[in-house]
C-alpha cells in the first residue's frame, strides 16, 4: 500500500519514514472512473505549494515555490506602515494663571516643586507685607549630650546668654550640673522679643533632673523662678523565679528578667557548679535585681544582686553581691566570698632567666638565683600577684629598688632593679595593682624585674605557687551582710511590681530666695 520514503537528513538506525502523501494508489480496471472528489482531492495532494527550496533546484516546482515566496516578500513591503509617530490629539495649553492654580491644588512631592499643604495661588486681593509678624512664642526641645554643658545647650536653642547663666544658677542650686546624665530633655518656652536683633526671653524651662526629681522654671514678674518637684519613687527590688525547664536562659527571659541580668546570673553561677551538667530541669531559678518605680511610670532595671538555685537533688545556691574592702564580690549564704586561681602577671615581658643555680652575669661565678627575671621594657609596671600587705619598700642592695609583699599563710613575693616604687610599707595592695615600675637598679645588666616567691622566708620557684584567694566575712561585717540577705531574699516575686501606693506631698514648694534671681 506504502512505499519506502528517502532516508531524511539526521535520521537514525536507518529507519524508513513513510508518508501519506505518497501512497499508491492502486490501478483502476477498464471503465472505471474515480469520483470528483476523490479526484480533487488527489489533485491537492499532488500540489506542492510550499516546496523545500534545498532540493530539486531548478525544477519546475521549485522554481513555483520561488515565485511564491517573492510574492509574498514584496506584499510586506507594499504593506508595511513605517516607523514614524502616529499624530494624536493634544489639550489645550494652560495659561500663567490656569497653570499657577493647577499647581497649588496639584498633590505632588515637594521635593519637585509642590505646593500641597503649604498655601493657595495669589489673588489680585493679595498684597505682600513689608514685614512679617513675630509669633508670641517659640517652644522647642534641645537636648543634652555625651560631654556636652548645660550651659551650652542653652545658648544654641537660642537662650540670651543672661538667661543662660541664670537658669544654670538655679539649676546649680539644686543638683551639681556634672550630675546630669546625657539625653536629658529641656523643654523649652521662649517668649516674645522687642526686637529681632535680641535673644528671644524664656518664659518656662521644664528638665527631669534626676529619676527622682523634675525642676520648673518660669518667669514671674520678670525674674526667673525655680520650683523643685520631686518625684516618688519605689526602691523595692525585682524578684523573678521560676522552672529552670529545657533551657535556663530562655526560661527566665520569658519569666521576664532582662538579659544583662542573666548573663550576670550564669556567671556566678558558674563559679560554683557546672551550668551545662549540674543544673536540672526541675531546678528553681531565682533572681533579684535592683529596680526603681517613679509615680510618673518610668521604670529602671539594675544590676543583678542576688542568685539563687533551688535544686530538684543537691545543696542549694545561694549568692549575694557585697562589698568588701571597697571590692564588690559575690559571698555564699555563709559568708563566704568567691575564690580565685592562681597569680596574676607580675609584669608584662617575656620569661629571661629561671629559678635555679646559674652563672651570675656580673660577679662571674656559679650562685642560686632565687628567683625569675622578666625582661621588660624600662618603665613598664609591675603588679601585684595577688592581694596583701606591703613589708618592705625602699633599696635593699643588689635588689637595688625592691618591694616585699606578705600575703598570709607564710606566703610573700619579692620585686627587684625596680626604677620607681608607687608603695609604701604597711600599704594593703590588691591583686593586679601597680606598685613600681621597671627599671635596671642594684647589680643589674639592664631593665628587667626580678621576681621572687617566699615560703617562710625561703626562696620557692615561683613556677610552682599557685594562690587560691578567698574572702571570709565575720563579726560586724558577717552580720550585717546576713541582715541584708534576709531582707533581699525576704521580697515576694512580682512585689515590684504591684501598684504603687505612696502619698502625694504638695509638687511645688514656696520659692526661696536662692531659688528666685532677676532674669
Amino acid at each position: 500500500m506504502f512505499k519506502q520514503h528517502e532516508l531524511s537528513y539526521g535520521g537514525t538506525s536507518g529507519t524508513a519514514t513513510l508518508s501519506l502523501t505518497d501512497a499508491i494508489v492502486a490501478p483502476l480496471r477498464d471503465g472505471d472512473t474515480l469520483p470528483w472528489r476523490d479526484r480533487w482531492q488527489a489533485t491537492i495532494h499532488s500540489l506542492d505549494l510550499v516546496p523545500d527550496l534545498g532540493c530539486d533546484i531548478g525544477s519546475r516546482s521549485w522554481w513555483r515555490g520561488f515565485a511564491t515566496l517573492g510574492v509574498l516578500i514584496l506584499s510586506a513591503a507594499a504593506t508595511f506602515p513605517g516607523m514614524g509617530a502616529l499624530p494624536g490629539a493634544s489639550g489645550p495649553m494652560l495659561d500663567a494663571n490656569d497653570w499657577e492654580m493647577a499647581r497649588a491644588q496639584a498633590i505632588m512631592p515637594l521635593a519637585y516643586g509642590g505646593d500641597t499643604g503649604l498655601h493657595m495661588a495669589a489673588t489680585d486681593s493679595v498684597q505682600p507685607l513689608a514685614a512679617s509678624p513675630e509669633r508670641p512664642h517659640i517652644e522647642l526641645t534641645a537636648t543634652l549630650g555625651q560631654g556636652d554643658g548645660f550651659e551650652r545647650v542653652l545658648l544654641r536653642s537660642g537662650v540670651g546668654e543672661g538667661d543662660a547663666a541664670t537658669i544654670a544658677n538655679l539649676v546649680a542650686s539644686a543638683m551639681p550640673l556634672g550630675d546630669l546624665e546625657a539625653g536629658t530633655q529641656l523643654n523649652l518656652k521662649l517668649g516674645r522679643r522687642m526686637d529681632k536683633a535680641l535673644a528671644r526671653p524664656v518664659d518656662a524651662l521644664a528638665l527631669r533632673a534626676r529619676f527622682d526629681l523634675r525642676l520648673e522654671i518660669e518667669r514671674v514678674d520678670g525674674a526667673l523662678t525655680l520650683h523643685r518637684i520631686p518625684i516618688a519613687v519605689d526602691t523595692t527590688p525585682l524578684r523573678i523565679r521560676g522552672r529552670v525547664g529545657d533551657s535556663l536562659y530562655r526560661s527566665a527571659r520569658a519569666a521576664g528578667a532582662p538579659a544583662k541580668a542573666i548573663e550576670a546570673y550564669l556567671k556566678v553561677l558558674a563559679t560554683q557548679l557546672s551550668v551545662g551538667r549540674d543544673i536540672g530541669a526541675d531546678d528553681q531559678f531565682d533572681i533579684i535585681i535592683d529596680y526603681r518605680r517613679a509615680e510618673t511610670g518610668e521604670a529602671e532595671a539594675g544590676k543583678l544582686i542576688y542568685a539563687g538555685l533551688d535544686r530538684a537533688s543537691g545543696k542549694d545556691l545561694r549568692m549575694l553581691a557585697w562589698t568588701q574592702g571597697g571590692r564588690q564580690q559575690w559571698f555564699e549564704a555563709s559568708g563566704v566570698g568567691q575564690s580565685r586561681q592562681g597569680m596574676s602577671a607580675p609584669v608584662h615581658g617575656r620569661l629571661s632567666s629561671h629559678f635555679g643555680m646559674r652563672r651570675h652575669p656580673i660577679l662571674g661565678y656559679v650562685r642560686m638565683h632565687s628567683g625569675n627575671d622578666y625582661g621588660a621594657a624600662y618603665g613598664s609596671p609591675i603588679f601585684a600577684v595577688t592581694d596583701g600587705r606591703v613589708d618592705y619598700a625602699g633599696r635593699k642592695g643588689g635588689y637595688g629598688n625592691y618591694v616585699r609583699i606578705q600575703h598570709g599563710g607564710g606566703l610573700g613575693s619579692g620585686y627587684g632593679h625596680m626604677s620607681r616604687i608607687a608603695v609604701r610599707s604597711g600599704a594593703s595592695v590588691k591583686r593586679g595593682q601597680v606598685i613600681g615600675y621597671v627599671g635596671n637598679s642594684g647589680l643589674s645588666t639592664g631593665p628587667h624585674l626580678h621576681f621572687e616567691i617566699y615560703r617562710n622566708g625561703r626562696p620557692v620557684d615561683p613556677s610552682s605557687v599557685r594562690y587560691v584567694t578567698r574572702a571570709q566575712l565575720e563579726g560586724s561585717a558577717l552580720a550585717a551582710f546576713r541582715a541584708k540577705l534576709n531582707t533581699v531574699t525576704r521580697v515576694a516575686p512580682g512585689a515590684a511590681l504591684a501598684p504603687m501606693h505612696i502619698a502625694k506631698a504638695a509638687n511645688t514648694a514656696p520659692p526661696s530666695e536662692a531659688d528666685r534671681l532677676p532674669g
